[in-house]
């Protein structure tokens, strides 16, 4: 998995969150990233009216290892051939150009949801899952539909998955479960009131918790033990959570299960077999 995009993408989600002399820094680096690149720790610091102290606090916040990890993400994204900007539909545009701008928007969606994914959580929630007893997914709204697409999938390979939208089915479901059990909630905002509760009543189980969202979201992950995100790019005026953060939330399920298929790959090919077959019979006549 790459380490080598997703800077930009990161500063500009997290900027308004961070602390003055941070936000400083973040700032001065989305206006000159080219120039700060090029700088040292120290450099940058004088340059944003800080401190080295400060930049490398500000690697932390963001969840890199240091100021190196920073400097290359961001040099990635430079390099990027593709369009960073999301595009809006006009009124009465054509339809070539709706075609276009929306399959354009969903491809930087997924370019820019894989250059942020943490290889090492994403291994982490691989190995939860490969090893749980039951996997329950939960979301509300647009955020169901992709809980639902897990369950199916996961489903087919023999694991013992459940998907609610409703959360008092989801919490009464959760308040039999305990160690060797997965709860995974997914959430484009991070924020939201109901799937953050229900990976606090998990954790108070002893439940392994894991959170989709966009990048920097505080709330469900104080309560996540892995995190994976989605792209956290500005929403478009119609690029709203039924349109690319979902398919987003379908891409990252979609990795989940190809690399727990890889992990267990005779297995999974013997049931996928077995599923095959038995909707085959629906289609025999009778």
């Amino acid at each position: 998995m790459s380490h080598t995009k997703g800077g930009l993408i990161i500063l500009k989600e997290m900027v308004n969150r961070l602390p003055p002399s941070e936000r400083k820094i973040a700032e001065y680096i989305l206006n000159n990233p080219e120039e700060s690149i090029l700088l040292t720790a120290l450099s940058l610091g004088e340059k944003s009216e800080t401190s080295s102290a400060a930049v490398i606090r500000l690697c932390k916040s963001l969840g890199f290892s240091g100021f190196q990890e920073l400097k290359i993400r961001v040099t990635g994204d430079l390099q990027a051939e593709s369009s960073n900007e999301y595009r809006d539909i006009e009124p009465n545009e054509g339809y070539r150009n709706i075609i276009d701008k929306v399959t354009s928007n969903t491809i930087q969606t997924l370019k820019e949801t894989v250059d942020i994914m943490s290889e090492k959580q994403l291994e982490n929630a691989v190995t939860a899952l490969s090893n749980a007893k039951s996997i329950i997914f939960f979301g509300v709204g647009a955020s169901y539909i992709a809980a639902s697409d897990a369950e199916q999938k996961f489903i087919r390979i023999n694991k013992n998955a459940y998907s609610f939208s409703d959360a008092h089915m989801a919490a009464t479901s959760i308040a039999n479960k305990g160690q060797g059990d997965v709860v995974v909630g997914i959430s484009f905002s991070g924020s939201t009131e109901e799937t953050s509760k229900l990976l606090k009543i998990a954790k108070q189980k002893e439940v392994t918790t894991i959170s989709i969202t966009k990048y920097g979201s505080a709330l469900l992950s104080q309560f996540s033990d892995i995190q994976l995100h989605t792209s956290a790019a500005k929403e478009a005026t119609f690029r709203s959570g039924a349109t690319s953060s979902r398919i987003a939330q379908l891409h990252v399920i979609d990795i989940l299960f190809m690399c727990l298929a890889s992990v267990e790959y005779d297995e999974t090919i013997q049931y996928l077999d077995e599923t095959r077959k038995a909707i085959a019979l629906l289609n025999v006549d009778s």
